[in-house]
């Protein structure tokens, strides 16, 4: 068990199966040191918790909660490719989208969700370059969606 497991497991957490795609795509790639994630949803074990939009159906907190099972999802697929969630010299950037209400404005705290794991789980490495962008809709009625791009150690 590589150490970024061992923290998750510290946390109560653990590495979830890749979510399979639903379109054409991979869930994640690598060119050079690079590995960037397509959109991971929130799923678990092949479901969505909870559908509908941030501020209407969906609490902040319940979507804050989301984005950390997204985030949980990212790094499956980082390790798909990358074999080992060691090889992290940091997290570059998050993009992070919000199904939202008309009059829903808190992007930025749902996304936090993402980004706090991320730091929690790989210290240092894993502060990145962000940003927390309201949509309309996003598949399946997901609440939110999030990708990762990270940088490996050589």
């Amino acid at each position: 068990m590589s150490a970024v497991e061992e923290k998750l497991a510290a946390l109560g957490l653990s590495l979830p199966e890749v979510v399979p795609p639903l379109a054409a795509y991979q869930p994640a790639v690598q060119s050079g040191a690079y590995v960037y994630t397509a959109g991971q949803l929130p799923m678990v074990e092949g479901k969505l918790p909870v559908t509908g939009k941030v501020g209407a159906e969906v609490t902040a907190e319940e979507a804050k909660d989301l984005a950390r099972t997204c985030a949980l999802n990212a790094l499956a697929a980082v390790k798909s490719v990358a074999g080992d969630l060691d090889r992290i010299a940091r997290v570059v950037k998050v993009t992070g989208f919000v199904a939202s209400a008309a009059d829903f404005t808190g992007q930025p705290g749902v996304i936090n969700g993402a980004s706090e794991l991320l730091a929690e789980v790989l210290g240092d490495k894993g502060v990145h370059a962000r940003s927390a962008v309201g949509v309309a809709v996003l598949p399946m009625d997901a609440p939110v969606e999030v990708e990762v791009q990270v940088e490996l150690a050589q």
